[in-house]
């Protein structure tokens, strides 16, 4: 009944809320990007995305765009600050400044260059005064809107709206397009005019920062400091929710709808917060969850549904289309050795004791709380016999709620596991060896320690038979006494067979215990007294690099460590495994690789100890997630010239370099913007390179002293995913050098002719001259 109730609690709390793919457990991965690293000001006031991926920030010191590897900086003539950015479905990327307004759109080399549409205004007529604050594409119409009036440009013709006092800001909902005016209030704006919206005027005496689409035709309004408000059947209601109460005290600047199940606010003080349509808080972070910056000036969603934030100071990518979340610092857990779920209570063993959170509250709002009695390092937390065991540094401890209720044995310990033979008894390893504990009608109590060997271990289990001990890199074989008083034989095996030297680890799977060498798994048979190689286990790992840690999961799966990193050997339903590395490829480097932990309770719901936390783990957000990665060659650059691509710019046409500029660079993109530091791309220079080049993160490739002839650059990239890219490529000719131009050939030939041709008439006119004067002679000698 229990266990009932805690999976239809586990479905209330964590599944449900994914179906819109924002965790509520955790906290999403977070890069920040500070005003050193794109070289420009601290405020972004607005952000797009193109059709090829690439991000723009509005920010104060100009257009920025960011194309996964490298940012690009873009000015307005006449002032560095734009406040406003729009692109349409041509690729025209549409800005808004101080007192200009206009669009940039790729030149013949692809650079982008701007154009100016505030030219079109008749300052005779119209005095252009302050910033285009929004841009809307609305119907085929781009609208510029500052606070005195709005320029609507279409067809290449610029005409004005005129706001009935003064508009504050704009907002495009849906299909529709509604200004906040100081006096008349919210009004819509419809075939080229605006048109009032009943009992909107009780919130003139503030700013409206963000209106966002609501069920049934309904309207949220976000202010600045009244709060949120529902437009319902003409009325303004306050948003009696948790998310208007964070509002109320926090201040809104807008926000952005997630596919209309979600809102994130925008906060003045304290960060963003994402909410549902019931204005429950799902997710809240701020500066002390990572955030570089509390004031949040705009937020946007990427077409991979990830969200970005321009802030006060800075930028902030956050990854929401993850299946994976974290408890860093801010949720008081450092290195994280196991976790296990115990009447509806997390609890996490971490290198400074035992920390408990409970399932009914909310994950993103509190951290984890010290179990009473358990500073100190915890290397496991187990549940065995209905109880909960803390296998601590200061003893064998039973806890119960938020303390620790039993000190079984002062002695420090690693870990507990039951006697399979005799289920009332368990043994626990401790720095002495191990000791026994009894199963009481009281709970368990401390029997004896174990005689006979003074060694101990995390890694050790026990089967009818034996207790089997790694320990200094040998295996242990141990038979205990009837009494459970010692062990009355010890035998010490340094290898498992004549080819396999070694030993590596020792697990159970399938409830067999396995002995594993350079990949290769053993069993014993007491019969035989000898190892034997379990063919079919070891064919699953052939392809597999060397494992230093492996588990068994609750569901069967097997998770293994191999270098720094983590893999997954996911059971099917026909007891075949899928090998998964790549999903996992963000935690490389922060496991904690002698001591594995995951805790698996459903697919839904995997933690992960880390070096720095606890990674929660959903396996069936994988599939929604994981998508082709694009990749483009972004700029080719002889010497004295750059052609820039994926700013729309295609690659068509072949291009021609001349002898003298034979050495060439490229540069790299691809907007993944997830885990960047595992993007990886691999060229192919054809007519020089003979294959592809290794996978790399170095984003650029030069060649010198290229030789005259035909060349075809090829590239790819591939993700955290392992996933690959299609192929892009750029085709190219080095022209030869003058005098290996065809046409000096044909002027070699030419001069070779006329060469052959002259002296072939001087022969004949030398050898004519001979005869002559042989005749000459002959004749006088007759004479």
């Amino acid at each position: 009944m229990n266990q009932l109730k805690l999976n239809i609690l586990f479905f209330l709390l964590f599944v449900i809320p994914f179906f819109g793919q924002i965790k509520n457990i955790g906290l999403p991965d977070i890069r920040n990007y500070k005003r050193s690293e794109y070289k420009g000001g601290t405020q972004n006031w607005n952000i797009d995305q193109d059709k090829n991926g690439n991000i723009y920030f509005a920010n104060n010191n100009g257009l920025f765009q960011f194309d996964g590897v490298s940012w690009r900086k873009y000015s307005l003539p006449n002032s560095p600050l734009i406040r406003s950015v729009k692109i349409d479905d041509s690729g025209k990327i549409f800005v808004g400044g101080n007192n200009e307004f206009g669009y940039f759109k790729p030149n013949s080399k692809g650079k982008l260059e701007y154009f100016s549409l505030s030219k079109m205004v008749n300052i005779n007529t119209v005095k252009l005064t302050g910033y285009i604050w929004k841009i809307h594409i609305h119907k085929g119409e781009v609208i510029f809107q500052s606070f005195e009036r709005a320029f609507i440009f279409k067809n290449n013709k610029l005409r004005l709206l005129e706001a009935p006092t003064k508009f504050q800001f704009s907002f495009q909902v849906n299909n529709h397009l509604y200004f906040q005016d100081i006096t008349a209030g919210i009004i819509e704006y419809k075939n080229g005019k605006l048109f009032q919206l009943k009992n909107t005027t009780i919130l003139n005496n503030t700013e409206i920062w963000g209106i966002f689409p609501m069920p049934d035709n309904k309207l949220l309004v976000a202010t600045l400091n009244k709060g949120l408000f529902k437009y319902d059947n003409e009325k303004m209601i306050p948003w009696d929710t948790e998310a208007n109460v964070f509002i109320k005290k926090n201040g809104s600047l807008g926000g952005v709808a997630i596919k209309d199940k979600f809102i994130v606010l925008n906060s003045v003080l304290n960060g963003i917060i994402i909410c549902d349509l019931n204005g429950k808080i799902i997710q809240h972070i701020d500066r002390t969850k990572g955030l570089q910056n509390n004031t949040v000036l705009t937020s946007f969603i990427d077409n991979k549904n990830n969200l970005w934030l321009g802030l006060d100071s800075g930028i902030a990518f956050i990854n929401e289309n993850s299946p994976f979340s974290y408890f860093p610092f801010s949720y008081n857990l450092g290195t994280v050795y196991a976790s296990v779920v115990y009447k509806e209570n997390l609890y996490v063993a971490t290198n400074q004791g035992v920390f408990y959170h409970p399932w009914n509250k909310n994950f993103n709002e509190s951290s984890f709380t010290l179990v009473e009695g358990t500073i100190g390092q915890a290397d496991a937390i187990q549940v065995i016999g209905n109880q909960l065991l803390c296998a601590h540094n200061n003893g064998a401890l039973v806890i119960e709620g938020g303390k620790t209720i039993k000190v079984l044995d002062k002695n420090g310990y690693s870990r507990f596991q039951t006697i399979p033979s005799r289920p009332n008894f368990i043994i626990g390893s401790n720095k002495n060896g191990f000791a026994v504990f009894e199963k009481t009608a009281n709970g368990l109590e401390f029997r004896n320690q174990i005689g006979g060997l003074y060694k101990s271990s995390l890694s050790f289990e026990l089967d009818n038979n034996y207790l089997w001990l790694k320990n200094d890199g040998l295996l242990y074989q141990m038979e205990l006494s009837s009494d459970l008083k010692k062990f009355k034989s010890i035998k010490t095996i340094p290898n498992l067979s004549a080819n396999d030297k070694g030993f590596g680890s020792i697990q159970k799977i399938n409830n067999s215990i396995y002995f594993q060498t350079n990949n290769h798994f053993y069993k014993y048979s007491k019969e035989q007294d000898l190892f034997y190689e379990d063919k079919k286990m070891s064919l699953i790992f052939k392809d597999i690099p060397r494992i230093k840690a492996l588990t068994e999961d609750a569901n069967g799966n097997l998770w293994y460590v191999f270098n720094e990193s983590l893999g997954e050997l996911m059971k099917n339903s026909n007891g075949t495994y899928t090998n998964l590395v790549t999903p996992f490829s963000s935690l490389t480097g922060n496991l904690i690789t002698d001591r594995l932990s995951v805790n698996t309770i459903n697919p839904k719901n995997i933690f992960i100890g880390l070096i720095d936390g606890l990674a929660h783990y959903d396996s069936q957000l994988l599939n929604n997630t994981v998508t082709k990665p694009t990749v483009f060659i972004r700029s080719f650059s002889p010497p004295g010239d750059t052609l820039i691509f994926g700013n729309e710019k295609k690659v068509s046409e072949k291009y021609l370099i001349p002898y003298a500029s034979n050495h060439v660079k490229f540069t790299f993109s691809s907007p993944t913007y997830e885990n960047l530091e595992n993007l990886e791309f691999s060229y192919q220079l054809e007519g020089f390179d003979d294959k592809w080049s290794h996978w790399s993160t170095i984003s650029f490739k030069e060649y010198t002293y290229l030789r005259e002839g035909n060349y075809k650059m090829k590239l790819k990239v591939r993700n955290s995913y392992g996933i690959q890219s299609e192929e892009t490529f750029i085709v190219f000719t080095v022209s030869p050098p003058w005098y290996r131009h065809f046409l000096a050939y044909l002027v070699y030939i030419l001069l070779t002719a006329m060469s052959i041709f002259y002296m072939r008439q001087r022969i004949k006119t030398k050898i004519r001259k001979n005869k002559l004067s042989y005749t000459l002679n002959i004749c006088f000698m007759f004479f």
